[in-house]
């Protein structure tokens, strides 16, 4: 039953500012690793941003110095801050996690995908 949900996104101005929240829900034992992937039409999909559980993080090289990721770990919710938006921004935005879970005395861990969220930046 473990879902990724995620919220914030919407329409904006060049030069506005967005945040999206991912919340997870489930029997989650930990999160080893979460974030953002997002894809414009016609492109690939590609990685935004992710923080492992100890708070490093890798950013793409195009979001440096305007996005910023943190987690909230009692809440299961990662975030992403985007400021300074520009037009090739605009794509939806997928939060990803590693996800573990414990059945009894068994471990599982597995990658999730949320539904996204579209985030327009108009030009």
């Amino acid at each position: 039953q473990v879902q990724l949900v995620e919220s914030g996104g919407g329409l904006v101005q060049p030069g506005g500012s967005l945040r999206l929240s991912c919340a997870v829900s489930g029997n989650i034992s930990s999160i080893p690793v979460m974030g953002w992937h997002r894809q414009a039409p016609g492109k690939q999909r590609e990685l935004v941003a992710v923080m492992d559980s100890g708070g490093g993080t890798n950013d793409a090289d195009s979001v440096k110095g305007r996005f910023t990721i943190s987690r909230d770990n009692a809440k299961n919710t990662v975030y992403l801050q985007m400021n300074s938006l520009k037009p090739e921004d605009t794509a939806v935005y997928y939060c990803n996690a590693d996800i573990t879970t414990l059945q009894g005395v068994d471990v599982s861990r597995k990658n999730y995908w949320g539904r996204g969220t579209q985030v327009t930046v108009s030009s």
